[in-house]
């Protein structure tokens, strides 16, 4: 016992003090942003240079039927001397996609756009194996990425060619809007946090002066600089990290215009969200497990640097230490009622419950950057950083699958087109590109169960502190579960309602032959 009773209490201040540095540091960063001030629209503007210099705008898609006309015409739509800009399309889709993008190409051609259409015969490399294809023939010294969800707004080019004046910019990144922020319940809380990374997270690591990565999308490189960082790779699920902090390790910088601000769709499915947190999360560890050595190898990087970088590429561990701290609540809960004199041990972690301030402050901060209200969000803010701990265990899948998994498909988050006040809600189960119910709920309700009883034993016991954060956690696990199979259940509802429909139609058709 007394082995299980030091493990315990092992496990139980790594994951307390993981939890504290981690939260003291988005305190540190909204401090920091926090005394800055919102930034005005165009106050990061570069001047443009004489000589423009030539940009290519790379479009990669996969299977996006309802987003991919509406992304190729805003990037037509880009205010840019047009024989100094060139358009590819990088179409990976197996569906009638492929079928809209060369309708809308060939219009757009017609019109006097440079625009190619490219076809691959198969997926290698996904979407960095797209993107890298796109540079063999690439005209341009720059090249503007932009997924197939994204609206760039015509002023993009104009507003980020400057910065390239400094020879050693690799690439500058814009901040991600939302265009169906307002859609459902889901969507509102995606793109508060979306805000917070990138008002608070992103902004703090640049006012500071150090790393923050290119988002995948939304962002200008400077070509001679991925091929200095060794070009686009797709032995991570992360590309865009990945290569972020090759060329920083290179001897790169890079530039994020805040007030710059390109709409894009959140997921409104919690499946599509599910599957986005999924594929961040795996990536975002394998590029840990691969560059950090690196980063602490480097002579460029100051000790400050390797620190947030550190916390950077560590940062889904979160949800590891608050898989690990529900897991042994019950035991923590078991030792200190066997063994009294432990409490104080034990009840010293309460002095890291700093911790559970971060999120507030967090999304308080990325709120009020964003020129919008706060305190009357605050409900909305405290339920997102509930319903983000019950991701725990899908981080949990992501980490493992690196080792059981090597060699994962890309998936990509299916979109819909949605607008922010486009009609119903629930709009969005009509359409094509729905998944399957994910097993993984099954682990997380009975994880979400599991920790609602360790919240009996903590009130039996009168650890008031454990209580509280076993029923945070099994509340957040049980909603990611309601969530997910109330959308499954109206998935199902309009897959059946027109299966009977078209039956209905058929047996008309049949009366009347």
């Amino acid at each position: 016992m007394l082995l299980v009773l030091v493990l315990v209490g092992v496990l139980y201040a790594v994951s307390s003090l993981f939890l504290f540095v981690f939260g003291a540091n988005l305190v540190a960063m909204a401090a920091r942003v926090w005394r800055r001030g919102p930034q005005a629209i165009g106050s990061t503007d570069a001047a443009l240079p004489t000589t423009l210099p030539r940009v290519t705008v790379q479009l990669p898609i996969y299977n996006e039927l309802y987003v991919s006309e509406r992304v190729i015409n805003a990037a037509a739509a880009l205010d840019y001397p047009a024989h100094l800009l060139q358009i590819q399309v990088l179409d990976d889709s197996t569906d009638e996609t492929q079928l809209v993008i060369a309708q809308t190409v060939e219009r757009l051609q017609a019109q006097g756009v440079d625009i190619v259409h490219v076809c691959r015969s198969d997926r290698t490399g996904y979407k960095a194996g797209a993107l890298a294809e796109g540079l063999k023939t690439a005209s341009g010294e720059l090249v503007a990425i932009f997924d197939a969800d994204f609206i760039p707004q015509p002023d993009y080019l104009t507003r980020t060619v400057g910065h390239f004046v400094h020879d050693d910019v690799a690439f500058v990144q814009a901040r991600w809007g939302h265009v169906n922020r307002n859609h459902s319940w889901l969507t509102r809380l995606q793109a508060l946090a979306i805000d917070g990374h990138f008002l608070v997270e992103q902004a703090g690591r640049g006012l500071a002066g150090y790393w923050f990565n290119f988002n995948g999308t939304a962002g200008i490189w400077r070509v001679d600089a991925i091929a200095d960082a060794g070009g686009w790779k797709a032995d991570t699920l992360t590309e865009d990290l990945d290569l972020s902090y090759r060329a920083y390790l290179a001897g790169w910088r890079a530039i994020y215009v805040e007030d710059l601000v390109v709409p894009a769709e959140v997921p409104a499915a919690i499946s599509g969200f599910r599957r986005q947190q999924h594929r961040w999360a795996r990536g975002s560890i394998e590029c840990a497990m691969r560059l950090l050595p690196q980063v602490w190898g480097s002579t460029r990087a100051s000790l400050g640097t390797k620190m947030q970088a550190t916390l950077h590429l560590l940062a889904y561990g979160i949800h590891l230490m608050l898989l690990m701290l529900t897991l042994i609540y019950p035991l923590v809960i078991e030792l200190t009622d066997r063994y009294p004199r432990f409490s104080t041990l034990y009840g010293a972690a309460y002095l890291l419950a700093f911790s559970s301030l971060a999120p507030t402050i967090f999304f308080v901060t990325g709120r009020r950057q964003a020129g919008l209200p706060w305190l009357r969000e605050l409900p909305r803010i405290l339920i997102v950083s509930i319903f983000g701990s019950g991701l725990m265990v899908n981080t949990a899948r992501a980490a493992l699958q690196i080792f059981t998994r090597p060699n994962p498909e890309f998936e990509r988050t299916a979109k819909f087109g949605l607008e922010a006040d486009d009609g119903d809600a629930a709009e969005w189960t009509n359409k094509r590109y729905q998944l399957d119910v994910d097993r993984i709920v099954f682990a997380e309700a009975a994880l979400g169960i599991y920790s609602f009883w360790a919240a009996t034993r903590a009130f039996a016991s009168g650890n008031w502190g454990i209580l509280i954060w076993t029923v945070l956690f099994g509340c957040g696990l049980l909603a990611v579960v309601i969530t997910t199979v109330s959308h499954s259940l109206a998935i199902w509802r309009n897959r059946t309602d027109r299966e009977r429909s078209v039956a209905r139609e058929q047996a008309q058709l049949a009366v009347v032959g």
